[in-house]
């Protein structure tokens, strides 16, 4: 089975690589495309298309600024390891031995508005782009109308590849509509991660996110590659909840107790 994270807004780029086994991102020249664009936006423009303070946006048009090819870990490092944030706390690429990075290559991607669809193995350089941004470009006014054809026929092959014809879905739905879920011949599971407080069961985003991670982490380290196997996922405290999963959105559920 293949699966698909989000990337993070925050990013590590000081602490040094545990691999030296990494890959080129596949779609660099459209990358160079955005940049270019990002380019002719000033400072004060970039804080108001991506809504963010005046500080980050000075940081992020000195960093499209510095972005070049080729990547190498003297000025890149590997997606998985450099995007941090609740997800990657759970994912926790750092801590993978070769074996594992490895099957993380062949059965896990990271969706990303600057670089399309990543590897964990695939270097990148520091950025801010997040997808659902409405950067006007070639192919239309939003991130969206440049990926998604491109993005969704490349991941049914690489879906194909991983020996399966499920698609595991832990990304968020901003990162997901970047996928035309409606084309895609894959079967897609979305799991649903429930955290329990005052007596009730929901989505609590902070939990959610990292429970991705913890996901994405199970399904590598332990080899995971058939769709019913997904139900034996057991990590900090979440359990298959049967009675209210559905086969497309198996539902885990974790109580207060159960919580560090």
């Amino acid at each position: 089975m293949l699966s698909i994270l989000s990337p993070a807004k925050t990013l590590d780029f000081e602490t040094p690589s545990t691999t030296s086994a990494v890959t080129q991102p596949d779609y660099l020249d459209l990358s160079r495309e955005l940049i270019d664009i990002l380019r002719g936006y000033s400072p004060q423009q970039l804080s108001e298309l991506m809504g963010i303070s005046d500080k980050l946006a000075g940081l992020n048009a000195a960093r499209y600024a510095d972005w070049k090819t080729p990547f190498s870990l003297d000025n890149a490092k590997p997606a998985a390891q450099a995007f941090q944030g609740d997800v990657y706390v759970g994912l926790e690429a750092a801590s993978f031995g070769k074996a594992d990075n490895a099957f993380a290559q062949d059965h896990l991607r990271i969706l990303s508005g600057l670089y399309g669809m990543l590897r964990p193995l695939d270097l990148i350089q520091p950025y801010r782009l997040e997808m659902g941004i409405r950067l006007e470009n070639a192919a239309g006014k939003d991130l969206y109308a440049y990926w998604q054809d491109r993005l969704t026929q490349d991941l049914d092959k690489a879906v194909a590849a991983s020996g399966s014809s499920t698609l595991v879905n832990l990304a968020s739905s901003e990162y997901s509509k970047a996928i035309d879920f409606k084309t895609l011949k894959a079967e897609v599971v979305s799991p649903v991660f429930q955290d329990e407080k005052n007596g009730q069961f929901k989505i609590i985003s902070f939990y959610a996110k990292k429970a991705r991670g913890l996901m994405a982490a199970w399904l590598i380290r332990e080899r995971i590659d058939k769709p019913a196997a997904l139900t034996g996922f057991d990590v900090a405290g979440y359990r298959y909840a049967p009675d209210e999963s559905k086969p497309d959105k198996p539902v885990f559920r974790r109580r207060e107790q159960d919580r560090d």
